[in-house]
């Protein structure tokens, strides 16, 4: 399994509107191979900005590497116009092969199934 991850200090007053471009685009995954689910997540907030994550979970990095050459990734990916920017700096990547998991016995079953 790998585990995808990209970090965004949001900029405060522009919560809802990160949000919404999140809640609010097509983003193709499900049309991938090997993509397993994604969660949006929101983190601490600091004096300047909000840290929120988007969580891909895939079966393996090849599986993942395909979706950043894909068609479905430049769809996702393309550039939505605002008229303000909505976080600060560039998202930061970070991928993670997985080494070990564990979880409910209810969890895993499903997991089996699905993958």
């Amino acid at each position: 399994m790998f585990i995808a991850m990209n970090r965004f200090k949001v900029v405060k007053d522009s919560t809802g509107d990160f949000e919404a471009v999140w809640l609010g685009r097509d983003s193709h995954l499900g049309e991938m191979e090997g993509f397993v689910e994604f969660h949006l997540l929101r983190g601490p907030e600091h004096e300047d900005h909000v840290l929120y994550a988007s969580h891909t979970i895939w079966r393996s990095k090849a599986d993942f590497e395909a979706w950043t050459r894909s068609e479905q990734f430049r769809k996702a990916h393309g550039r939505v116009p605002t008229t303000k920017p909505l976080y600060l700096g560039h998202p930061q990547f970070e991928g993670f092969e997985t080494i070990q998991t564990v979880g409910s016995t209810d969890e895993a079953q499903q997991r089996a199934e699905t993958v």
